[in-house]
């Protein structure tokens, strides 16, 4: 099982203040012979169904050298766990967990807006000190 992230107990924190439950920390992913770990799994009662919408949240830091090169990574891992996960959980929706001042920087960015929206990647922004989600975009 891989490291947890700098901002997972960050990330944590914040989903259950915003009404999640969280269901598994970390998500495995078994696909054939191989597992593969999402940092969360999280749920949330919807007030007219008995089950609630169910999300994966894949959290990234970006603290390494270059910004161009941990979206990369980012952008790889996100797809790669979206196709896995169509196919074992269809109806759980998976998250990019990144922080507000890396939205506000490199997601901004000229750059990554087209690659972002391309892939069709769904952000979770939440502020790491205050630990709460400042917004989500599916």
């Amino acid at each position: 099982m891989p490291a947890r992230d700098v901002y997972h107990q960050a990330v944590r924190n914040a989903l259950i203040k915003d009404g999640w439950t969280i269901t598994h920390d970390p998500y495995t992913l078994t696909f054939g012979q191989r597992d593969v770990f999402v940092d969360l799994g999280a749920e949330k009662p919807i007030a007219a169904e008995r089950e609630g919408r169910r999300i994966a949240i894949e959290i990234k830091s970006f603290l390494g050298p270059s910004d161009m090169r941990e979206l990369e990574i980012a952008v790889g891992q996100y797809v790669f766990y979206r196709s896995l996960l169509t196919r074992v959980d269809p109806d759980r929706s998976l998250f990019l967990a990144v922080t507000d001042v890396i939205f506000a920087g490199v997601f901004s960015e000229a750059i990554a807006r087209p690659v972002v929206e391309d892939s069709r990647i769904a952000l979770l922004v939440f502020n790491a000190a205050q630990e709460v989600v400042v917004k989500w975009i599916p």
